[in-house]
């Protein structure tokens, strides 16, 4: 038996509330756990992302190197266009990600705090360049 059963990807921010509400909506996840200090929510396949508060936190400023990407996440989609319209009316912006063509496209986005995170068609087989 796994000592371990599962896991969380935290993120760091500010202010958790508006950043759940953010991925709350991209994701039509649902609120799972709140406190003063974190907010949970988890989607219908059961993927969850926690958001904490941290008043210091700084987002890294990927793609530029003074603050490089240190993770980072990825979703899938098959509607790139309709997903960065969603992700644009909810307080997300684009960040330059270089070239988008290919099988395995992909653009890249900042979240309403800064977090940097991709959306692709298909999945990646190449290692990451630059």
């Amino acid at each position: 038996m796994a000592l371990v059963t599962t896991g969380v990807v935290v993120l760091d921010c500010a202010e958790p509330e508006k950043l759940a509400e953010f991925y709350k909506e991209l994701l039509e996840a649902e609120h799972v756990d709140a406190s003063a200090n974190r907010v949970e929510v988890r989607t219908g396949e059961g993927f969850r992302l926690a958001l904490r508060r941290d008043m210091n936190a700084t987002a890294p400023s990927w793609p530029r190197p003074e603050n490089s990407l240190q993770a980072h996440l990825e979703f899938v989609a098959e509607d790139l266009d309709g997903v960065e319209r969603r992700i644009v009316s909810l307080g997300g912006r684009p960040v330059e990600s270089g070239d988008p063509s290919g099988a395995a496209e992909e653009r890249g986005y900042a979240d309403p705090a800064g977090h940097s995170f991709t959306v692709r068609r298909g999945v990646p087989m190449a290692p990451k360049q630059g």
